[in-house]
């Protein structure tokens, strides 16, 4: 029930609230972006959604223009030279996220869940294991149980297992404590910056092959 129809009911009632009461930040910021830097205030990119689906994300751009294709691509680190002035705070206080209620709206995302992964990144939806692709079961979130357990710290394949484990635990309780730990991870701008690359070398196949492996030797 709670699934199905109450986390829908109130993903729509929230980000509705929300979007009426934060229109003056959002407008400020989208100001602050486009005096900042050339180009759009909002940056759209395509994402894999519920049952792999593609869609496109909308945040805050917050990097100068095909900031993708310079640089260090998809990894953005300390001292980023592709980020803004106004981009680094907004990244601090996570406001670049925040048009994401609009894809909320749009029933493309719910405010908990797994974070919708690029379509090439960490790998193709073709390369994902079938125990891997559970994650898309569920609409992808603003933020989610493996983004209240390291964030950008954990390694790829781990936070997909954190993810396919949301899909078989959530209930109101868990994304309520989702959400109150996503509250303190923004106050403390805790494990928001890439530290290393967190996409392993090989394959998935082989990463679940290693793991089979292991628990034959255990």
């Amino acid at each position: 029930m709670y699934r199905k129809v109450i986390k829908r009911a109130l993903d729509i009632l929230i980000s509705f609230l929300s979007l009426v009461i934060l229109s003056p930040v959002l407008l400020i910021t989208a100001i602050a972006v486009k005096i900042d830097s050339k180009g759009p205030a909002l940056f759209k990119q395509t994402r894999l959604g519920r049952g792999g689906k593609e869609f496109k994300i909308l945040k805050f751009r917050s990097m100068v223009l095909n900031a993708e294709h310079t640089g260090s691509g998809v990894y953005s680190g300390k001292d980023d030279a592709r980020v803004t002035k106004v981009g680094k705070f907004i990244r601090k206080t996570s406001i670049d996220e925040l048009p994401q209620v609009i894809n909320i709206l749009a029933g493309q995302m719910s405010l908990i869940g797994p974070r919708p992964p690029l379509t090439y990144h960490p790998w193709p939806i073709e390369e994902y294991s079938d125990e891997q692709k559970r994650m898309f079961e569920v609409r992808p979130g603003i933020t989610g149980w493996a983004q209240v357990n390291g964030r950008k710290d954990v390694e790829w394949n781990r936070r997909i297992e954190m993810n396919v484990w949301y899909v078989d635990h959530v209930s109101f309780i868990l994304d309520l404590k989702i959400f109150f730990m996503t509250i303190f991870k923004v106050a403390t701008n805790a494990d928001n910056e890439n530290v290393s690359e967190t996409v392993k070398k090989y394959a998935p196949a082989q990463a679940a092959e290693e793991q089979t492996e292991k628990e034959e030797i255990k």
